[in-house]
């Protein structure tokens, strides 16, 4: 489970941020905090602002991260491979853009008994890798131990078997980071932290093209297996039952493409008969192909027990259909893995104290200056110095702005002839 996420320099985030999904000693909705190892864990976690106000790139931070954990052994024999990744520091002032930009994770392993916590981190400029560092903290241990460490002129790989610290020291180069070009070298320790990364997912709704590919992607084993389609009719039966089944037929192969290609058809009850009409699945509405977009992600993470990052996550979605979504990871019984939800949305019919906790709604917002900074409900402080309690209507007061991070509305005078 993921419990922090810390990053600094990148995009609209000058200074340093945390995302804490760490449970505070709040008392609401205390069954759903999870105890693994010494730490207390929340299942979710929404990030609200303006538009413009950098919620997307808490999220594209994450994946920035994860890309080049997964990735970054490739970038040393292909320069054109990093010169794509670079990361985007800070554009707004003389100093930032020429400095690291630096992502660092608090978390756990899912299925772990030892229950150990694990801290990693890097920090990247325009050359490549400054810094990197691996720790882990034993259930037991209040101290982390160093796996390894890599400085501008420090390399401690002491952690790692002998044989495994000669094959890094040869091939490491500096665009690449130790934890990919290990997984890649089959180091245990190495592969443990990149699996991790690999198995969460991302669903950028915000981006057209994403939307395009995430819609035709199809749920593990849904071609072949007559239970996987059943679990996406029962799914979609949580919001529309008029979808009874599907029709799945291969389509000729175009370009001597290798990947089979299929057409698939939602199949609706006739009201006046037992026969049913073919609806290809992309005339569905834009609701519907967002949550089948939604599934296979869905699946995987509940599977595993691992993090669901989605930005925007209202978009085209009833809010009830929202919160029927939350509540599968909301839910311990459902959420039996302890999967992680983080998302970004505009949706304040969400905001409220008979669902989230205080510690789980988090807010964006942007200065004068151009640097976005991010904060919990439940660390904000209002005017007259007082913490916010848990019977306030949060979506009335955020609304208000009695807790920042909404738009500064001025009339739209351009219409106006004269």
């Amino acid at each position: 489970m993921l419990i922090q996420f810390n990053f600094k320099n990148y995009k609209s985030f000058k200074e340093e941020v945390t995302l804490d999904l760490s449970a505070t000693k709040i008392t609401e909705f205390s069954d759903r905090v999870v105890s693994i190892g010494n730490e207390k864990i929340l299942p979710v976690s929404a990030i609200y602002g303006a538009n413009a106000s950098g919620k997307s790139n808490v999220y594209s931070a994450f994946e920035y991260m994860t890309n080049y954990v997964v990735d970054s052994f490739k970038y040393g024999d292909e320069e054109e491979h990093f010169d794509q990744f670079k990361p985007t520091p800070f554009l707004f002032d003389t100093t930032s853009p020429k400095e690291s930009s630096s992502f660092e994770v608090y978390f756990t392993i899912p299925n772990d008994k030892s229950e150990k916590t694990y801290n990693y981190g890097f920090c990247v400029d325009a050359q490549g890798v400054t810094e990197e560092w691996l720790n882990s903290k034993a259930k037991t241990s209040k101290k982390y131990k160093t796996i390894f460490y890599r400085g501008e002129d420090e390399l401690d790989l002491s952690g790692f078997p002998k044989s495994s610290q000669g094959n890094i020291q040869v091939a490491l180069e500096k665009q690449v980071l130790i934890v990919s070009l290990g997984a890649k070298l089959k180091i245990g320790k190495c592969k443990v932290i990149r699996d991790w990364f690999i198995d969460n997912r991302f669903a950028d709704f915000g981006n057209p093209f994403t939307n395009y590919w995430m819609s035709r992607r199809l749920p593990k084993g849904f071609v072949t297996d007559k239970q996987v389609q059943q679990k996406v009719i029962d799914y979609f039966a949580s919001f529309d039952e008029h979808i009874q089944d599907f029709k799945i037929e291969q389509v000729p192969q175009e370009n001597d493409s290798k990947q089979n290609q299929y057409k698939i058809s939602a199949l609706h009850k006739v009201i006046d008969s037992d026969s049913y009409a073919e609806i290809p699945l992309e005339s569905e509405s834009g609701g519907t192909l967002k949550m089948f977009a939604l599934y296979p992600g869905l699946q995987e993470v509940l599977e595993k027990g691992s993090v669901f990052i989605i930005d925007e996550l209202n978009a085209r979605l009833h809010p009830l259909l929202v919160r029927n979504f939350l509540l599968t990871f909301l839910n311990p019984e459902m959420n039996k893995n302890h999967a992680q939800l983080i998302f970004t949305t505009h949706d304040t019919w969400q905001l409220s104290n008979q669902l989230l906790r205080r510690d789980e709604i988090w807010f964006v917002k942007k200065d004068e200056s151009g640097i976005s900074t991010l904060y919990s409900l439940a660390d904000f402080v209002d005017e007259d110095g007082d913490r916010i309690r848990k019977d306030e209507s949060y979506e009335k007061n955020y609304l208000l702005g009695k807790y920042g991070a909404i738009p500064s509305l001025k009339s739209i005078s351009v219409l106006d002839e004269k």
